[in-house]
């Protein structure tokens, strides 16, 4: 197998191609081409780590070979040539994505190590991507699903957070994923090997809260047979995650405050025996905890105890472009869970999916894939199989099909269409519908601008021509 890395040189003189190219073959796998069409041909064909590129390539520009380079989709790193050594073209080089540049005559052990560094930095950038896929595949970040700009955002903080010891608040509405991106943290913590423990705030009156958080001595109060170990106590050394922490009543939150002070400490219900652990706490809540400070009704120091970190989950309805990756992911599992092959999801259901707006967000998705799951009976999910509410809400059309066309009657007239086909159309649709306004579509898709740009580029869609106006007001 051939470990070396691969260079490629261009230049339009062949003393310079063939001077690079004993210079560095020793060291490198080496391809040279004398414009940017032969470039190109390497490119597409070879995996390229490091460009080589003059600037003038006789009545062509290498500034142009770099811009088209860097759009690949495994961009290699470019280092442009140029005897036009001014300050500017550097600085127009670097902007367009350029690794660095040399001057002509080229001094060729500047060449050698700017190679060398750059195949350096490439190497542990590649090694660092492969060891954060390991940590996501195996401590549950992999469980966390989706593509959309909220979501990568939501996980950047998770990944940066994680190492460190501060308290998080994580707000969102239920059923966004508050308690996944909490076990998230934990597992890629240094406190993954001791316990998370979870607490449901809301499910637990004041005193049986109290109780379940501190412990509690026996004959602390009646059916208190025998002493209880809290969950402050069996969370030392690891992570304890308070879900739904607005529902803590005032008493229960003035010791909440003690046990997150500097001094840790806490009493079991009925002892007077000071007791200390060393936990990290995180907090969830659907409420706006401001608002309820504001109101008296949560203790704004505590508040601030929690508020280290704040992590904000976006609701479905806010990031709609990954309803589709979301849909795959519980097929698999409910599919297996109730012994049926793999389904998938007729146009119809897949619309009225990613038409409803889902006030139960990720949760409400899960059990309405597990109802078509269990209710279809051929080898995919139609509109009948999905759960009322869903289907109500796409009928009687099914929003962002032309003319109001409904899902049924859609579905009769298409082919059968797996879901990477359905988003496509639909981004398709939506482009057609607002004359290639990208902004317009996103907003109409329900996704951001950003990403509705990079899913055109990799379906290969061709924006519909928007309609311009000169300064007379004339359509062109």
């Amino acid at each position: 197998m051939n470990l070396q890395a691969t260079v490629l040189v261009i230049d339009d003189e062949k003393h310079t191609r063939d001077g690079l190219r004993r210079l560095l073959e020793d060291d490198y796998d080496v391809y040279v081409a004398a414009d940017i069409a032969g470039a190109m041909d390497v490119l597409e064909r070879e995996h390229v780590d490091v460009l080589l590129t003059d600037l003038r390539l006789g009545s062509e520009d290498g500034m142009t070979l770099i811009d088209r380079a860097l759009k690949m989709p495994r961009p290699p790193i470019c280092i442009m040539m140029t005897a036009y050594g001014s300050v500017d073209v550097a600085v127009e080089a670097m902007k367009r994505g350029a690794y660095d540049f040399v001057t002509k005559p080229l001094n060729l052990d500047k060449v050698e190590m700017l190679i060398a560094r750059a195949v350096q930095g490439r190497k542990l950038e590649q090694e660092n991507r492969a060891l954060r896929q390991q940590v996501d595949e195996r401590y549950g970040l992999d469980n966390i699903w989706g593509d959309s700009v909220a979501l990568h955002e939501v996980l950047d903080t998770i990944r940066q957070v994680a190492p460190s010891s501060a308290n998080v608040l994580i707000e969102g509405e239920s059923g966004t994923g508050k308690e996944l991106a909490a076990d998230a943290i934990h597992n890629l913590s240094r406190r993954n090997k001791a316990k998370f423990v979870v607490v449901h705030c809301a499910a637990l009156s004041p005193q049986l809260l109290e109780s379940e958080l501190f412990g509690h001595e026996k004959g602390a109060f009646t059916g208190a047979h025998e002493r209880r170990i809290g969950r402050f106590e069996q969370a030392n050394g690891g992570t304890i995650f308070l879900d739904e922490v607005a529902e803590i009543n005032p008493s229960t939150q003035i010791k909440l405050l003690r046990v997150l002070s500097e001094e840790r400490a806490f009493e079991r219900v009925g002892g007077n025996q000071t007791l200390r652990a060393d936990v990290r706490l995180i907090a969830a809540t659907n409420k706006n905890l401001e608002q309820l400070v504001r109101e008296g009704k949560f203790r704004d120091d505590l508040f601030f105890r929690l508020n280290v970190v704040r992590i904000t989950m976006p609701p479905l309805r806010k990031r709609k472009e990954d309803i589709p990756i979301l849909v795959r992911g519980f097929l698999r599992h409910f599919c297996k869970e109730n012994n049926k092959p793999l389904l998938d999801l007729a146009p119809d259901a897949m619309d009225a999916l990613l038409t409803y707006d889902w006030p139960g967000n990720i949760r409400e998705l899960r059990t309405a894939i597990e109802h078509g799951v269990v209710m279809a009976t051929g080898p995919k999910i139609t509109l009948r199989d999905l759960p009322m509410a869903v289907r109500q809400a796409a009928s009687p059309a099914v929003a962002g099909l032309p003319g109001g066309v409904s899902a049924q009657a859609f579905e009769q007239k298409t082919s059968p269409l797996d879901l990477h086909e359905t988003e496509r159309r639909l981004i398709a649709q939506a482009l057609a519908a607002t004359n290639g306004n990208v902004t317009a579509a996103a907003k109409k898709l329900g996704i951001s601008r950003r990403t509705l740009h990079r899913k055109i580029n990799e379906m290969n869609l061709a924006k519909a021509p928007a309609k311009t106006t000169d300064a007379s007001g004339s359509k062109e």
